[in-house]
Formats: C-alpha cells, structure tokens, sequence
C-alpha cells in the first residue's frame, strides 16, 4: 500500500473507530440512565439516545463497507516496495 493510501486508512480508521465509540458510549449511557435517574425526562432522553445510536450505527455500517472495498482496491505492496503480484506474473511468464 502506498504511503497516501496508508495516511488515508488511518484517517478512515479513526473516524470508524470514533464513531463506533460514540454509538457504545450512547447505548451504555441509556441504560445507566434508565437504572439510576427516575424523572419525567428520563424515557425521552433514553429513546433520543438509543434513537442517535441507531442513526450513527447505520452510517457506520455503511461507511464500514466503503472502507472495506477502498482498502481491498488498494494495491498490495511488499516490504521491498514491490508489488507482489507483479513478481508473481513474471515467474509464471518464466516457467512457461
């Protein structure tokens, strides 16, 4: 993978991985909510919350799946710096 593409990945990893936590931490937070805070307030927070989560966990989701088929276009490189699969047809090319 070329270092644009791999400066790309981490930005595409982070914001995957910021938002996943995001989704937990709403979740978690509802259900800590429901226990401990006994208010009118309290079941409308609750069904914002886990509302937001739903929305965010499907963009992730989505996002998740373009990430996935960006990095299996990206080409594969050795730690040499060469594509494997170059070397790879250049050795069939001589056994032939």
């Amino acid at each position: 993978m070329e270092e644009d593409a791999k400066a790309q990945f981490r930005w595409k990893f982070y914001g995957l991985t910021v938002e996943l936590n995001i989704i937990v931490m709403l979740v978690a937070l509802s259900i800590i909510v429901f226990f401990i805070i006994h208010s009118p307030y309290t079941l409308p927070a609750i069904l914002v919350m886990l509302v937001i989560a739903l929305v965010l966990s499907l963009d992730f989701a989505k996002r998740y799946r373009e990430t996935k088929s960006w990095l299996y276009a990206q080409p594969e490189k050795t730690k040499d710096g060469k594509d494997p699969k170059q070397s790879d047809n250049k050795q069939n090319d001589k056994t032939e």
